[in-house]
């Protein structure tokens, strides 16, 4: 899967993103500008020992994410995450290459980007109290249904105790 953050601002939830990617086999892709340096201490304590493991791919503009992606990869789907979405996340069939993309803190995804992309847009269900969940949150929660439709493909699906055993069923 590849996870798309759209001018993103705060470093702690680019961290803690970096660090879902990274359990999970998923690109970071970053379209700038961004609000932070990426060598940020922020990122590194959010991403913990696991940030120079990302495989984070930066962009210039939407434009050049999409020329460079795209381009090599026209069969993929880039689905849009926005409150302002008419269906919700769990709705939508996933591949297993598509591309999730998550606006910036503060604005979301430009209102621009999702006219252009409607049936692209999911939403997560909230109540109508709160602007939004947290980013890192939001990003984990639509990433985790994307990869349960493809059956967790290549993630471990089972652990192990670390000083015990399970019972043998």
């Amino acid at each position: 899967m590849n996870i798309v953050l759209h001018q993103p601002e705060i470093p702690a939830n680019t961290g803690n993103i970096g660090r879902t990617c990274v359990a999970t086999g998923s690109v970071l892709h970053l379209i700038e500008p961004l609000g932070f340096q990426l060598n940020e201490k922020q990122i590194r304590r959010a991403g913990m020992d696991y940030w120079h493991k990302v495989d984070v791919r930066r962009y210039v503009n939407y434009e050049d994410f999409l020329e460079r992606e795209f381009r090599k990869h026209p069969d993929r789907k880039l689905w849009m995450a926005t409150t302002k979405a008419k269906r919700v996340y769990t709705e939508v069939s996933f591949g297993p290459d598509d591309y999730l993309m998550f606006g910036k803190e503060s604005a979301g995804i430009p209102e621009e980007l999702l006219v252009e992309n409607e049936e692209a847009c999911i939403r997560i269900p909230m109540l109508d109290e709160i602007r939004s969940l947290n980013l890192s949150n939001s990003a984990a929660i639509v990433l985790y249904e994307a990869l349960r439709q493809n059956r967790f493909d290549g993630l471990l699906l089972a652990g192990e105790l670390h000083r015990l055993h399970w019972r043998e069923a």
